[in-house]
């Protein structure tokens, strides 16, 4: 979708494809007012900004439809391919690591609350491994942060796959 005809879409059509981003309403619908964005990049910047002033519900809200790393996503809709894109080098993974990977999910759920969440696209599954034993550490608030964190660049990610800057592309 090209950026133009993401700033003219029907509001309620637009907030729909952002949701697909990050599941968070007051989110998507804050991102749909702001528009007409003209540009990828000012749309990534002020996505972006919103995205700072998530709270921890908004982060909880939005795991529910976030697969743990290293299982399917159940669904076939849109964000279900995206993390199915997103997590493809966990299909190459050496069976040690998958192991490790679902035990510490495991731990991280007891420990937090909700799913480990990271940024998949673009890291090894030894790198997910690392960065989960290494999360595993942190303390509620910053972990909550982190996890926070992670979701924006998830959230960005998906936002660049699915808008360019050509004008009206499909």
């Amino acid at each position: 979708m090209g950026i133009d005809e993401f700033d003219e879409a029907d509001a309620a059509a637009a907030v729909a494809v952002v949701l697909v981003w990050a599941a968070i309403p007051a989110w998507a619908e804050a991102v749909v007012a702001g528009r007409p964005y003209g540009s990828v990049d000012a749309l990534t910047a002020h996505a972006g900004a919103l995205a700072r002033d998530w709270t921890r519900d908004d982060l909880d809200a939005a795991l529910a439809h976030h697969p743990r790393i290293g299982e399917r996503p159940a669904g076939s809709g849109a964000e279900a391919a995206a993390s199915v894109r997103e997590q493809a080098s966990m299909q190459d993974a050496a069976d040690d690591v998958t192991a490790r990977i679902a035990a510490g999910n495991r731990a991280y759920e007891e420990r937090f609350g909700r799913v480990f969440l990271i940024r998949a696209a673009g890291r090894s599954p030894e790198e997910m491994l690392a960065e989960l034993e290494r999360r595993l550490g942190n303390d509620p608030d910053s972990e909550w942060r982190e996890a926070a964190s992670q979701l924006a660049e998830i959230a960005l990610g998906r936002m660049r796959a699915t808008i360019t800057d050509d004008r009206m592309a499909s």
